[in-house]
């Protein structure tokens, strides 16, 4: 058997294990986790959805910490370090501390060492192939599995149905807003995708649904499965006005409840779906209203409508498919009035760019794209023969061109930089890759100081 000595050299083997990147199906996985005696002995919640995801695993985290408990979190993609997609306790795993575990995956993918469970064809021994994904999920779950934990909250990577992370149990499933994402895995429309999410519900266990206009999919998947389906507008609800927002479903209720820390108005769709989960397990993780107020008003989440303060304004966005970038769109709207708007942007080719483009090209002034380092990425060029009609800005920016290539998001933020006026306006957006490759080395100087990421 292989063994490597560093974080580094054990990604590299994972990126050559399997033909393709992406295979859905839990077969492989769950042999190998049935090999490695897989199992938690705490509450498990998992969220899927096309967007919403990652703010909702965040919030959620901050509560139960604040009430005490001893969370442990996996999301993916990662903006700058592989090890941001674990937490234990909140803070991210150490570099070091995987290694152990990649060699464990490593030996139950080999069929050496570890048992064999019998009744399940499986479970014989061989070597089984996992992508990447595969085997960087079993790691994650191996650490938590080994790290004393009170509950654990796990984020779909693709879908639901045949994700790796579904081949968990789960004591809550939520489902966050569906949009088109992914079709070339998931199916054509939303039905067909929300028949993928749903596939996280488990027989009488609660599953959150906080999309305000869920494909009638996933409603017909908790009446067959016999799921305890929450709904937004139904079994919980939420109002608020310009200081304070509540909350009421099933029995409980929050009122006087201050604004997310997570910035825009989508985040009050997420929070309420929140709320209603750690309502649904009360019984097993009750919370107090403190833990509530202190988890929202201190949740961080890099990369989500991220405002960076400084002149010019920063804003940074992972938003990369035509819904999440419309939420955007609303966000930056509302912010006022920039003379100028500069954006960077990068993207994988297989999106829906157009619209993306469509959508958010009558806020932006200048334009700035970004080759990124996968070859699932458009190119600069590509991204700009996409790029929509718009008139050049008045003013000393109507010097500039309007659209500009560059090898890198650092580089193409630079540019930006260089060209704003103070009192302009940058936002990065699209891909993990690109928001992450401008956050990696530190952010530039703005109006002469540094700011970190």
């Amino acid at each position: 058997m292989e063994s490597f000595n560093t974080l580094d050299q054990w990604l590299a083997h994972c990126e050559r294990l399997h033909p393709v990147g992406i295979e859905m199906g839990l077969e492989r996985v769950r042999a190998v986790a049935h090999r490695m005696g897989l199992r938690f002995n705490c509450p498990v919640i998992t969220v899927a959805g096309t967007n919403g995801k990652g703010s909702t695993c965040a919030m959620l985290e901050a509560i139960l910490m604040q009430s005490g408990y001893r969370v442990g979190l996996y999301t993916s993609p990662h903006l700058v370090h592989f090890e941001e997609r674990c937490r234990l306790r909140g803070e991210p795993v150490r570099a070091d501390g995987l290694l152990a575990h990649f060699a464990l995956v490593e030996r139950a993918r080999l069929g050496r060492d570890l048992r064999q469970l019998p009744g399940r064809p499986q479970d014989v021994r061989g070597e089984v192939s996992l992508t990447y994904f595969e085997f960087t999920t079993l790691v994650f779950l191996s650490v938590m599995a080994h790290a004393e934990l009170d509950v654990v909250i796990l984020e779909v990577g693709l879908g639901g149905r045949l994700d790796a992370v579904n081949l968990i149990d789960t004591d809550c499933a939520i489902i966050t807003s569906i949009d088109l994402d992914h079709m070339e895995f998931l199916g054509p429309d939303r039905e067909a995708i929300g028949r993928e999410k749903a596939g996280i519900m488990r027989t009488g266990k609660p599953v959150i649904v906080s999309d305000p206009a869920p494909p009638q999919s996933v409603l017909k998947a908790a009446r067959v499965l016999g799921a305890d389906p929450w709904l937004l507008g139904t079994d919980f609800q939420f109002s608020g006005d310009k200081q304070q927002w509540g909350w009421s479903g099933r029995g409980k209720r929050y009122s006087g409840l201050a604004y997310p820390a997570l910035r825009g108005a989508n985040q009050l769709l997420n929070a309420a779906g929140v709320l209603a989960a750690l309502s649904a397990l009360w019984d097993k993780l009750p919370v107090t209203a403190q833990a509530v107020r202190n988890g929202l008003a201190l949740v961080e989440l890099p990369g989500r409508f991220q405002i960076v303060p400084g002149q010019p304004m920063l804003v940074l966005d992972v938003a990369h498919n035509p819904h999440s970038v419309a939420a955007l769109s609303e966000n930056l709207d509302a912010m006022g009035f920039y003379p100028c708007t500069h954006a960077v942007f990068g993207a994988m080719a297989d999106k829906d760019l157009a619209a993306m483009l469509a959508r958010i090209g009558p806020l932006v002034d200048r334009w700035y794209f970004c080759d990124l380092p996968t070859p699932r990425a458009a190119s600069a060029e590509q991204l700009r023969a996409m790029m929509p009609d718009r008139a050049a800005a008045s003013g000393p920016a109507a010097q500039l061109p309007v659209a500009t290539c560059h090898a890198d998001p650092r580089s193409a933020l630079q540019a930006a930089v260089s060209a704003a006026d103070p009192a302009d306006r940058i936002i990065v957006f699209g891909s993990f890759y690109t928001v992450g490759g401008v956050l990696r080395d530190g952010l530039p100087r703005l109006a002469g100081q540094h700011l970190a990421s």
